[in-house]
């Protein structure tokens, strides 16, 4: 007679799971884009001072840099925003972020591709936790 191995159902909270979402996420959007500076053509557009047709100056480099943080604050957002808010934060930004990494890969080499894909689905999995938000059980009288 053998022994079951059972592990323990641990509930992981949904605030720690959209935060950690993410978090994966914005790993995976930073190499994506760092594996881009081993491409040639991508090194070339830098010397000529553009990245994906768009001039490289303060103005793209100010918009870029609040397209990073949005998400990045989201990670400590998703833990500490009253529930309602935090909830139509995570499904509004996580649909408009799928939507501008889907734009950004049409035509992009497999890697990027696929990088993207993987954001999407991170994204996708933030927009099921925030509609899936447990409810608290209202006991009446």
């Amino acid at each position: 007679m053998t022994a079951e191995t059972r592990f323990e159902p641990s509930k992981v909270n949904v605030r720690i799971k959209i935060s950690a979402l993410w978090t994966s996420m914005l790993f995976v959007f930073a190499y994506v884009d760092l594996f881009s500076l081993y491409r040639p053509d991508f090194r070339a557009d830098i010397e000529a001072g553009t990245i994906g047709g768009f001039m490289v100056n303060q103005s793209f480099l100010l918009w870029t840099t609040i397209y990073i943080v949005i998400p990045s604050l989201m990670v400590v957002g998703t833990l500490v925003l009253r529930p309602a808010i935090n909830r139509i934060a995570n499904l509004a930004l996580s649909i408009i972020y799928a939507l501008t990494i889907i734009a950004g890969a049409v035509g992009e080499w497999n890697y990027y591709i696929l990088g993207s894909a993987i954001e999407v689905a991170l994204l996708a999995a933030i927009v099921h936790n925030a509609w899936t938000w447990p409810k608290l059980a209202m006991h009446q009288p």
